[in-house]
């Protein structure tokens, strides 16, 4: 299984444990972009909707293509009554849009998962003159909220992070979107702060595609020791967090 499929595997631990994007982050994009009642919006790989209520409350004309079965089964019992939304089940690289055409395509934390031709000319194309393209993504910092943590915790990594099948997915270069035609590209950042338990962040790293796919004999005394090595330190995982979005348009 490629590693884009395998969060499709773990639905409701993905829906509970997965980092949601600040308020502020929308705020700036629903601004910046315009987008309300009579605006037409494409989110890529919603997953279990990370990033969807804040873009679908404003009364757009809200469209999702989302890859997992599970995740789309989610994704109906969520958002299935609304009048705004619209789901396809499919894979964004090869769905055929026909005539339609959006003010935004926006995702979060999902377009790296396609092949930067093919992201930034099939958006490209979606796109109305004047459309926008938003890409999300979180940078997370637990190290300097608490050094001594971090150092325990890459050496449980050290020891049993080997997975059978190796992360080997490419570095998706966001600023390449100039050389597809777009134009006027900007990156803001917002600020956050989360907190786990043990327990909580054994679950949010759970949900990373190369930790689901992790195997025994490795996977029971990597998240044990992860376990232990928190709980050593208070019990508590700190996170600065940085909530990053670029954006272009379509000339």
């Amino acid at each position: 299984m490629e590693f884009r499929l395998v969060f499709d595997s773990i639905p409701e631990q993905f829906d509970k444990y997965r980092v949601r994007y600040s308020r502020e982050i929308f705020d700036y994009l629903i601004d910046k972009a315009h987008i309300g009642k009579g605006t037409k919006v494409l989110e890529i790989g919603p997953g279990t909707g990370q990033a969807t209520d804040p873009i679908l409350d404003t009364g757009c004309d809200y469209t999702a293509i989302e890859l997992g079965t599970n995740f789309a089964e989610v994704l109906r019992k969520k958002y299935g009554r609304r009048d705004n939304y619209a789901l396809i089940n499919d894979d964004f690289i090869t769905h055929d849009f026909g005539d339609e055409h959006f003010d935004l395509i926006y995702s979060a934390a999902t377009i790296q998962w396609i092949p930067e031709d093919i992201a930034f000319d099939k958006t490209f194309a979606l796109l109305k003159r004047g459309g926008m393209l938003a890409m999300m993504y979180l940078y997370g910092d637990y190290k300097s909220p608490d050094p001594e943590l971090f150092a325990d915790i890459q050496k449980v990594y050290d020891e049993y992070y080997l997975p059978a099948k190796k992360y080997e997915h490419g570095k998706f270069v966001y600023d390449n979107a100039v050389l597809h035609g777009f134009t006027e590209l900007e990156t803001s950042s917002f600020k956050g702060r989360r907190e786990y338990t043990a327990d909580e962040y054994l679950m949010y790293i759970g949900t990373h595609s190369d930790h689901i796919v992790l195997e025994e004999p490795y996977r029971t005394p990597f998240f044990e020791g992860v376990r232990e090595s928190v709980i050593r330190h208070g019990n508590k995982v700190v996170f600065d967090d940085s909530y990053i979005i670029k954006t272009v348009r379509k000339p």
